[in-house]
């Protein structure tokens, strides 16, 4: 059974959007009357739904990673810090590179190579 879809709660579900659109390549998708946002991978990954945050709800989480699949993660990174998205350092894994950062609602998102290091 395939993980498609992931839920973030958002306390600015525009901001948020607009955030994945112009770093990661999703595309909104607004129904009328449906108060969640679904961000359309447009790769064939899995969607994001952006859900409206109450009041009381924290923000930000410790125990869950976003992490996108890119091929020359200091690329993206100097593209991305371009576009108004800093990540931290550039960290070597065993085979691959990575990066972090946080999205607007304080989540901890992450660029790796780790799907294309050698077999």
């Amino acid at each position: 059974m395939p993980l498609n879809r992931l839920v973030i709660y958002a306390k600015d579900v525009e901001e948020t959007a607009l955030f994945y659109e112009t770093h990661f390549g999703f595309r909104a998708l607004r129904l009328p009357g449906d108060r969640i946002v679904e961000l359309v991978a447009q790769d064939g990954g899995a969607n994001i739904m952006l859900h409206p945050a109450g009041k009381a709800q924290k923000m930000g989480q410790v125990q869950v990673k976003l992490v996108f699949d890119v091929e020359d993660v200091e690329d993206f990174c100097r593209r991305a810090g371009e576009n108004g998205l800093d990540f931290g350092p550039i960290h070597k894994a065993d085979s691959y590179l990575y990066a972090n950062a946080k999205d607007p609602c304080q989540n901890s998102i992450s660029v790796s190579s780790r799907a294309f290091r050698p077999d």
